[in-house]
């Protein structure tokens, strides 16, 4: 079938659509065959500036290259080529598409833009820099140049240096859309959350419809413990995006946080379907059992996210602690030694091992163990003071001692401590030191003096302690 320009009209319609562009590509391929390409230069390039719209790349490429060989000195044509290798990724070649652009028309704002493109992707962080300050130059106040040197100081992770060109954008531009979302990651990433809600309303305030915009303020409100208020924005993502599994993750969590347990099991279901190989998913989805007591259906769930990720730790010590509360103690032990092995901070899985063998009676290995974690972490007050209570079980009393005196040198104010000095001293005989020590849990913790009695009946006809006791009455 042939085409002539008379089939289109003597205007070209700037809006069309991508079935109306591939048969204008038509009759511009009919030109280029027919050698009427220098004839035709202005429609040519305006359909490779629809292929750039439409992304099609390959289209494109042949009418620019067509349109190099009919004018080699055009600036545009040179710059449109780049665009189009920047979208094959072929950079480096864009790159000098760029260059020979810009020797030909050394004032163009648009083609220092898109060089920088090419020069970031190439690991020429400096020179990327460097093209759109040279942009700035010809055009102080270009919001495009301005949005692109923040995000460029973005991907180096320079926050500082972004957010005050995000800032110059918006200022020239006050409904640059990206300029904010992109405002608001950063001072997300800078910790300055206040400021990170005010960017995203105000990116939400001009497209209200962003799922993504939704969603990332319902992370920040995450951060700072806002849950109802996550919620809300997450719901509003899902609402616009049905099949956003971030949202129905994170709103999992978010329900999980103020106790709505069964809609964070609906939530983090469907956001497995919609992404079934993510293990962190299934990770959630048992914990989420545990609170529900549905041990069984969690120790499966944690079962599925190893299956999916080898040397998931977290999820062999959840596992571990699930066997354990049903009794399967043997594979509980074996998942704590899998964790200990799988990192370098096995903490938790020492103190895990301990908590089992002392429930089945294995006391010395339950110490060594607890010693263990306390190894890793001279600050760990729960190692310490299980040690101290099994110490005291077993009889070795100074070990017991020097165990509570770690929880206090940790806590200072930690009242059972004194309290379970001021016993193991009774049993010593150490009365004067007992005595000290039941007087400053007494201090702390005025109802230990309950559990003293409970413990010390024969207090009762004891002048000794019936002072002690009256002196610290509530």
């Amino acid at each position: 079938m042939s085409f002539s320009e008379d089939y289109l009209g003597d205007n070209y319609d700037s809006n069309y659509d991508e079935e109306e562009v591939k048969l204008k590509i038509k009759i511009c391929r009919e030109h280029i065959d027919n050698d009427h390409t220098f004839a035709h230069l202005d429609f040519i390039e305006e359909i490779i500036q629809h292929c750039l719209e439409y992304d099609l790349i390959e289209d494109g490429l042949y009418l620019t290259n067509a349109l190099l060989k009919a004018v080699p000195y055009n600036s545009d044509a040179w710059q449109f080529k780049g665009i189009l290798l920047n979208n094959t990724f072929n950079f480096e070649e864009a790159y000098h598409c760029f260059d020979k652009s810009l020797s030909l028309n050394p004032n163009d704002v648009e083609t220092y833009i898109n060089k920088s493109i090419a020069e970031d992707n190439l690991g020429m962080f400096e020179d990327a820099v460097e093209s759109l300050k040279r942009a700035l130059v010809i055009e102080p106040h270009n919001e495009e140049t301005l949005f692109s040197l923040g995000v460029i100081y973005q991907k180096k992770e320079r926050y500082t240096e972004a957010i005050e060109y995000f800032n110059k954008a918006i200022a020239a531009d006050q409904e640059y859309l990206e300029a904010w979302y992109e405002l608001g990651f950063c001072f997300e990433n800078t910790d300055q959350l206040d400021k990170a809600l005010i960017a995203y309303d105000k990116y939400l305030e001009y497209d209200p419809n962003s799922f993504t915009g939704w969603y990332n303020k319902g992370i920040v409100h995450l951060r700072i413990e806002e849950f109802e208020k996550a919620i809300n924005c997450f719901e509003l993502s899902i609402a616009l995006k049905d099949d956003f599994s971030s949202s129905w993750f994170n709103v999992g969590y978010a329900y999980s946080r103020v106790a709505r347990t069964n809609d964070a099991l609906k939530s983090y279901k469907k956001a497995f379907d919609l992404d079934p190989f993510d293990e962190t998913i299934l990770f959630n989805m048992g914990q989420t059992y545990e609170e529900l007591g549905s041990y069984f259906h969690a120790i499966r769930s944690y079962s599925e996210s190893i299956k999916l990720d080898p040397e998931y730790y977290e999820a062999y010590l959840a596992r571990g602690y699930c066997y354990d509360l049903v009794g399967k103690y043997q594979l509980a032990l074996k998942d704590f030694n899998k964790a200990i092995s799988l990192t370098g901070n096995p903490e938790d899985a020492w103190f895990a091992i301990a908590d089992l063998e002392y429930s089945l009676g294995n006391l010395q290995e339950s110490i060594n163990n607890y010693l263990k974690a306390t190894e890793i972490n001279r600050d760990n007050f729960n190692a310490w003071y299980k040690l101290a209570e099994t110490y005291t079980e077993v009889g070795l009393w100074l070990e017991g001692i020097k165990s509570y005196d770690e929880c206090i040198r940790i806590n200072s104010l930690h009242a059972n401590s004194f309290y379970g000095k001021a016993k193991i001293n009774f049993l010593l005989g150490h009365t004067q030191e007992a005595i000290d020590n039941l007087k400053l849990a007494f201090e702390l913790d005025p109802s230990i003096r309950n559990e003293f009695t409970r413990d010390y009946p024969e207090v009762k006809t004891s002048k000794l302690f019936i002072k002690l006791l009256d002196e610290n009455k509530q």
